[in-house]
């Protein structure tokens, strides 16, 4: 596939078409290598809760998860 090379601002980009950028799920972000062969672009996979899992792991390791500091009664009720 061609595609032109377009000014923008004082440097140059190139447009993807919606179909390509919809195939790869690219959302405003991607990651460029340039090699001896050329540029290549990966979509950057976005995982907003990456990670989670072994954080509250560690979190239960270190007794950080327990709320004893704060004061609970069973006698309380939700006002709607």
């Amino acid at each position: 596939m061609v595609v032109s090379v377009v000014p923008i601002g004082n440097s140059r980009g190139i447009r993807f078409p919606k179909m390509i950028l919809d195939k790869f799920l690219v959302k405003d972000k991607m990651d460029m290598k340039v090699t001896d062969k050329g540029i290549l672009l990966t979509p950057i996979k976005e995982n907003p809760r990456e990670g989670w899992a072994e954080a509250f792991c560690k979190m239960h390791e270190n007794e950080d998860d327990i709320m004893d500091d704060i004061p609970f009664s069973a006698e309380f009720e939700w006002e709607w």
